[in-house]
Formats: C-alpha cells, structure tokens, sequence
C-alpha cells in the first residue's frame, strides 16, 4: 500500500492550495452528477418505465463514458482544457433538463449516452490538471483527497434527492444548476493549462497475453457494478423501500467498498492476489444469494446485504488492476490500467441491459440473478487460471492502490494514481488564449 506520511498539516495546506478550484470543481461535478444517476431510475421507475428500458438508461451510460475516454482527448486538443470542460458541463446540465421536459424512455436513453460522454470528458480533464500539478511526493496525497472528494460528493448528490420529490422538475433543476456551477472553478483557474490528455487504445489480444484473469474478470466485474449501479435503485423501489432508504441502498455499498480495499488491499499484497479476487468474489456471490433466497422486504435487511455486496463489488476492480500490472512490462501501467478500464466499459455496456431483460422476466430479484451469474462465472475462470500459471513472486508484485469506483474513472485517474507520465512524449498542446494564464 502507497501511504503518504510525515506531512504535517502545514505542508498539506500547502498542497492543497493550488489544486483547490480543481477539487472543489469535480466535487461539484460528481454531486450533480450523483443526483442525476440515482434521479433517473427513480422517477423512471414511478412513471412506469420498464426494466429494460431502464436499463438502457445505464447501457447508454457507459457506451457514452467509453467514447468520452476515447474522443475527449481529440476535443481538448483543438480547443483546449477550459473550453472543453466547459462544453462537458454545459452539456451535462442541458441533458438533465431535456430529461425533465421530455420523460419517456426513447428520449432518456440517447441523452443519457450525452451525459456519460460529457462526464468522461470533464473528470479526464480535472484529472489531467491535478495530475500535472502533482509532484511524486504529493501524488499520492492528492490522489487519495481526490478519491475522497468524489466519494463524498458521489454520496452527497444520491442522498439530496432525499430533500425532493422525483416527480418534480425542482431536483433536475438543481442538478442542472450543480453541473453549470461545476465550470466556474476551472474556468476562473489562472494555472496554467496541462499536458495533453491521456490517450489510450483497446489492444485486447495484448491485454489477455498480459493477463487473461484480468481481462474477463474486469468485463465481469463491469457487468455485475454496472448492472447495480443503474439498477439498484429500481430494486429498492420496486420491494417497497421508501426514498431516503433508496438513496442509502445506493450510497451504502460505495462507501463500504471504499473501506473495504484498505484492508483487502494488503491482503492481496501478501498472497496471490487471484485467491483474495475469488474470495472476495465469493462474499459478492454470498450477498446475492442473501437477496434470491431472503427476498428482504424491510429496509434494515436490504441495507445490511447492500453494505457486504458493495464492500465486496467495489473492491474488486483495484484487485484485478494491481494483478494485470503484476504481470505487465516495465512503463506500462497507463496502457494495462487504461485498456482494462475500457474492457470494464464494454462490461457496462451489457450488464444494464441483461439485468433489465432479467428484471423483465423475473421481477426484481433478476438483478441479483444476474449478478450472481457473473461473479459465479468469475469463480469459476479465475480457480481455472490458478491451476494454469503459478502465482507473481511477492518481490515482483506492484503495489496496490485505492482506487475510485472503476465507473467514475478515466484513463487519466490511472495516470494520476500511478505517477507515470506520458506528456513528455506527446507534442504539445496548441495554444489557445482561454488556457493561458491570466494577468
């Protein structure tokens, strides 16, 4: 585990200083955004959407986040960092207020493809900042306040919908002017503008040479967080939990995959790292058994397996990075990181809409019918590879990092959490009068 130490607080007000627009910019980002993800499902779900119109909403998601990972970078460098992040946030909020004027599946469905590039596009541009302004002494230090900022204000968004009733156009309205708000911070910065953005191409036959563990177990993992996560809040509603209870069944398992990697995470540093992945994949498993057979009504109950099915879920995704970089060549942890996360993007895509389908078919316990394929199936692959190839020496093991939910991160988080910096090679960023320092 990589833990900054002897920084008293002096020193970390220091740190702070600089990137503090920044932050404050992506806790703005990340609570809107927040609100926007949990808003959805909730209101869909009360205006009689089907689940697998429902679950195109998250399918649409993640097809759009993908190409924000992929394109963004392109937009930054012809207009630069500002303008872009502004557009991402401008069209972000636009989004949401077409999707409280216009509620009917078919409308929500493309624009939430517009809302998951945009948001890819903006957190990769925030990153890319704070990765530039980070030293290796502070990296880890920013990198774990960053994680911390997005996680709060992840949970702080899915909580105010609490405040609201769905069925208004007053919580759209707010997380409109939530994402519009995002753009002030970056767009008044007088720093001045970063490298170019982190570019990464899927090389899938590269990737499973590397390590065919980390491949299907991230799609996996992809289908099982993302099925939850556009989901979840259908299931709560749908066994008759109330609004607050709904928004705690989202923010609970976030928050408790959050403390659960700390303690896994040196676990995985001590053992084979696949033993600690079927492990945990089995706590998953267990929980969705818990919900199949339970079928818990009351909200006491749905909390308590919400809590071990996201400490479990969220904590794999570090796990099967920190394995494939195990394996990986010298210099390449941007590239390993940055394709698997694309690989957990195609997992998205898939996961909402056989989850919807299984809803469809079955009632609500289908999201945890098809949850509990996944991990069932990671299981059994990963015991498979075990027998296969022995395990990393622990002198060659890479360290393992804390990471944030892979479906808020962007290739640039991997560049920021590693340290590794590709800018040197890159030709620099054409020049641009908003990017430039102000006097």
């Amino acid at each position: 585990m990589q833990v900054q130490t002897r920084y008293g607080w002096g020193a970390m007000v220091r740190q702070l200083l600089p990137i503090t627009a920044l932050l404050v910019g992506s806790a703005l980002l990340l609570l809107a955004g927040g609100m926007h993800g949990l808003l959805l499902p909730v209101r869909g779900s009360a205006e009689g959407f089907s689940s697998g119109a429902l679950g195109l909403l998250g399918t649409g998601w993640a097809v759009g986040y993908v190409m924000g990972c992929l394109f963004a970078p392109r937009f930054v460098g012809s207009v630069g960092h500002i303008r872009t992040f502004g557009v991402m946030c401008a069209f972000a909020a636009i989004a949401m207020l077409l999707q409280a004027l216009v509620v009917t599946p078919w409308a929500w469905i493309p624009v939430r493809a517009v809302s998951g590039f945009c948001f890819a596009g903006a957190a990769m541009i925030v990153e890319s900042w704070l990765s530039e302004r980070a030293t290796p002494k502070t990296r880890g230090t920013i990198f774990g306040i960053y994680t911390m900022v997005n996680l709060g204000a992840v949970t702080a968004g899915q909580m105010l919908i609490a405040l609201g009733e769905p069925a208004d156009f007053t919580l759209f309205a707010i997380g409109a002017i939530v994402y519009c708000l995002a753009l002030v911070p970056t767009a008044l910065s007088t720093s001045a503008s970063p490298a170019p953005l982190t570019s990464v191409t899927l090389d899938l036959p590269a990737l499973w040479r590397n390590s065919p563990v980390a491949v299907a177990a991230v799609a996996l993992v992809g289908v099982s967080n993302a099925s939850f996560g556009t989901l979840g809040a259908v299931y709560a509603d749908r066994v008759g939990l109330d609004l607050t209870t709904i928004a705690l069944f989202a923010s609970l398992p976030v928050l408790a995959g959050a403390l659960s990697q700390v303690p896994i995470g040196l676990l995985s540093d001590r053992m084979d790292r696949r033993l600690v992945l079927v492990g945990v994949a089995a706590l998953a498993l267990a929980a969705d058994a818990a919900f199949l057979v339970l079928q818990p009504r009351d909200g006491a109950m749905n909390l308590l397996l919400s809590a071990v099915f996201g400490a479990a879920i969220f904590a794999m995704y570090p796990i099967i990075v920190a394995h494939a970089n195990d394996h990986a060549p010298p210099g390449t942890a941007i590239q390993v990181s940055g394709g698997l996360l694309m690989m957990f993007g195609l997992g998205s895509i898939a996961g909402p809409l056989l989850a919807g389908g299984a809803m469809a078919l079955t009632g609500p316990r289908g999201l945890f019918l098809t949850t509990v394929v996944a991990h069932g199936v990671l299981i059994v692959f990963t015991l498979w590879r075990i027998l296969q190839r022995s395990a990393v020496p622990e002198a060659d093991k890479t360290t393992f990092q804390v990471s944030v939910p892979a479906r808020a991160a962007t290739p640039e988080t991997a560049a920021l959490a590693s340290g590794e910096d590709e800018a040197d090679d890159l030709p620099p960023a054409p020049e641009d009068p908003g990017d430039t320092p102000r006097d």
